[in-house]
């Protein structure tokens, strides 16, 4: 039994996939499977495309220098990683970074389904076009609707999701820099997942945007 407490760790093992052949590319492509991370009763669940090199080699999402832009707005946000859960539209690297596929996105659907019904986050945040895409299924202009927050019907429920450009993609463009963080900052307020734990010091940062 976990030291984190049995019920969490059962849950999350019952959100991992242990073993997958349904995208004959990905397994060839692939180290490992990437799961989510962080814990099951989250209130914000971040969304990313696919594991790209770093997350396949250290299977975790959003490791690397987009997953160190995440983590210093998460921060100014008043959160830690420890305190949100991550996890990717699919769960394989595809080969040479490329979008994953119509089919390979709906492959690996279900996964991504169960995981937001069992998590119930009180918000879910798309990182970048592709996931975006996918759980609203329709075409997005992620630069100009990064921070919308709309209703779209996942899992047979209906969830709120807050649109955001990749972080990595204030790596290539300086200017998107502080959308993200203000976008990020947004997260932690809507989900009410900043304001915990820190003595309130959550709300008074998130006070400066």
């Amino acid at each position: 039994m976990s030291e984190h407490g049995g019920d969490g760790a059962a849950l999350d093992e019952d959100l991992r996939v242990p073993s997958c052949e349904r995208c004959p590319a990905l397994v060839e492509s692939r180290s490992r499977i990437v799961d989510g991370v962080g814990p099951t009763d989250a209130d914000l669940l971040f969304v990313g495309e696919g594991p790209g090199a770093t997350e396949d080699e250290e299977g975790e999402p959003f490791v690397g220098r987009s997953g160190d832009v995440l983590d210093e707005a998460l921060r100014d946000a008043g959160l830690a990683r420890a305190d949100v859960r991550i996890t990717n539209c699919v769960r394989c690297r595809p080969p040479d970074n490329r979008d994953p596929t119509t089919e390979e996105l709906a492959n690996c659907r279900g996964h991504l389904e169960t995981e937001i019904e069992r998590l119930d986050p009180e918000l879910i945040v798309t990182l970048g076009k592709v996931p975006s895409e996918h759980l609203l299924d329709r075409s997005v202009a992620i630069t100009s609707e990064s921070g919308d927050v709309v209703d779209a019907r996942i899992a047979g429920a209906s969830r709120r999701v807050l649109l955001s450009v990749h972080p990595a993609a204030t790596l290539y463009d300086r200017s998107q820099r502080d959308g993200f963080f203000e976008t990020i900052a947004r997260a932690a307020e809507l989900s009410g997942a900043g304001t915990r734990g820190e003595g309130g010091d959550g709300q008074s940062r998130l006070g400066e945007f």
